[in-house]
């Protein structure tokens, strides 16, 4: 499948050059949308997830958040690959990517997007939801399976904000969940019959009705605000 955006050199608020996927909205445009990388990378499923949202109206600016340590990278789910990704991911402070969130922020307000949005996947919906707590100017976000947003419950999303889950996902166990839950009742939190990384249909996880109603539920988050 052909790509419809390009690669394009943003700088991030501690002066590094950070490479972004960025596709501009096809038809009636209704805002701009930063969309977060799972551990892998901006990797071709990444740039086509990219592609679907401006297929739906959305400019979108995806950051390779690893630029900091190595530009480029994009990792197969091979077992040496899955370990770069972590070392790499465990490099990236939340100062670094908070940055790069409110740089692609920032890029969209000066292209004219009016509103603008977050959605991330694994990694991504962790740095989604900080994002929603301390980037200015989002309008909603929107977390897929993101292990870590136990690790910062106690900061509240200043706008809008879904999360979605697998039941069976044993990376993140229920009780955290359901913690999430009950420290925010004003976000919704949704739990599908699926595991870890439903919505990439490059895992043997992925589960087709799962992600076509998470998306189905961010689309409408979106266009409610």
């Amino acid at each position: 499948m052909s790509l419809k955006g390009k690669m394009i050199t943003l700088k991030s608020g501690d002066g590094v050059d950070i490479d972004c996927y960025h596709v501009k909205a096809e038809g009636a445009r209704k805002g701009g949308l930063v969309l977060i990388m799972e551990i892998f990378g901006v990797t071709h499923h990444i740039k086509e997830l990219c592609d679907g949202y401006a297929a739906r109206g959305y400019d979108v600016v995806s950051p390779q958040l690893y630029d900091r340590q190595v530009k480029g990278f994009e990792a197969t789910y091979s077992q040496e690959d899955i370990q770069k990704s972590l070392d790499y991911r465990a490099k990236t402070t939340t100062e670094n990517f908070v940055n790069d969130v409110q740089m692609c922020v920032d890029r969209l307000k000066a292209d004219g997007n009016a509103k603008t949005f977050i959605t991330g996947y694994c990694y991504g919906g962790t740095v989604a939801w900080v994002a929603a707590c301390r980037v200015k100017g989002l309008n909603a976000a929107s977390c897929y399976y993101g292990g870590a947003i136990k690790s910062f419950i106690g900061e509240n999303p200043k706008v809008p904000t879904i999360c979605h889950f697998g039941e069976k996902d044993h990376g993140i166990p229920m009780d955290d969940v359901r913690a999430i839950e009950k420290a925010h009742p004003d976000v919704k939190v949704f739990v599908y019959d699926a595991d870890h990384g439903f919505n990439s249909d490059r895992r043997n996880n992925y589960d087709k009705a799962s992600a076509e109603l998470a998306l189905k539920r961010t689309l409408e988050l979106f266009e409610s605000v």
